[in-house]
């Protein structure tokens, strides 16, 4: 097949790309290298796949610049491509949100209407729940997002939703519910926690740490995204969650055991937009994609404390200056 995968350099992208490298597709990638975090490390994640004859690169603001040629031929499109982050959608920034997440996502759908795609994969999130009533949280439950990330990301969602029902595009939504692991971003929790423990610096938590997540293993959500590609599914959101719902201070607890050293933790005030738990029901991901989580989270994050101490300092250093 030929592949499309946007956002190709970020975190969940980038391993998409070389799964499929590694399934002996040809696969092109698109990224426009956001200043959410610094490029250094959005290159490092590309370092594999420049190296694959099987790997094209453009980069690309699929926002305002056009897109047909890259769709030219294309069987599969896994839309990794969005601004992320909670915390920073507030505000000015909003108009970022909706430019990279809204307008991006619509004009993928425009430009590929009539093509006859395979299917095509749009990364959602948790985040369009919202502090949801029910643990574990079901694909019934009603979206009332309480960020404007989270806003944007359901607005992408019934985008994908309205191009199937209008248009035929084969289309399939996949909530993430927090993906880590190697290559994650800066400014997620675990990355800013492994970095303050290697690093002998004190570890900020936003409220008390007894807030709960559900955390994904990438290589799960990686799994999820080719069983959606491959099976004969579409007009449909998927919870992908990784089965480990668990407070941060049990990570907190847990990553000690790991780096071998006592943590500094300071407790701050809880942000805006933040929710308090998030538990994902993935019996539909089950039922319809073959969905089971096989990193339990210990290895996980031991598989992420390995890779960021392995990491170059000079990538380290711009992690830290985020």
């Amino acid at each position: 097949m030929r592949v499309l995968v946007t956002g190709c350099a970020g975190f969940i992208g980038s391993h998409i790309a070389e799964r499929m490298i590694d399934l002996g597709h040809e696969v092109v990638g698109v990224d426009c290298f956001v200043d959410y975090y610094p490029r250094a490390l959005k290159e490092n994640n590309l370092a594999r796949l420049r190296e694959e004859p099987q790997f094209s690169f453009r980069e690309l603001d699929i926002s305002v610049e056009p897109i047909e040629s890259v769709c030219e031929g294309v069987d599969v499109i896994y839309h990794q491509a969005a601004q992320p982050g909670v915390r920073a959608s507030w505000g000015e920034e909003f108009e970022t949100y909706t430019r990279h997440n809204v307008l991006a996502t619509q004009r993928l759908l425009e430009a590929v209407k009539a093509r006859g795609l395979r299917k095509l994969i749009y990364a959602s999130s948790s985040s369009i729940y919202g502090d949801a009533e029910a643990f574990p949280t079901s694909e019934t439950a009603l979206p009332t997002p309480i960020s404007p990330y989270g806003t944007t990301k359901l607005a992408g969602e019934h985008l994908t939703y309205l191009y199937w029902r209008n248009y035929g595009v084969p289309t399939v939504a996949l909530r993430y519910f927090t993906v880590y692991g190697p290559r994650q971003r800066p400014d997620m929790a675990f990355h800013r926690f492994i970095r303050a423990a290697i690093n002998h610096r004190p570890i900020q938590i936003y409220g008390d740490g007894e807030q709960t997540r559900d955390f994904t293993f990438v290589s799960d959500a990686v799994d999820a995204n080719v069983a959606a590609a491959n099976l004969n599914i579409a007009g449909v959101a998927l919870n992908i969650g990784g089965g480990s719902r668990v407070t941060v201070n049990y990570i907190l607890q847990l990553l000690g055991e790991i780096s071998g050293s006592e943590l500094h933790i300071n407790y701050v005030e809880a942000q805006k937009g933040d929710v308090r738990h998030t538990s994902a029901d993935t019996s539909a991901a089950a039922r319809l994609l073959g969905y089971t989580p096989v990193v339990d989270l210990p290895a996980g994050l031991r598989a992420e404390f390995d890779w960021f101490r392995k990491l170059d300092v000079r990538l380290q250093r711009a992690a830290d200056g985020h």
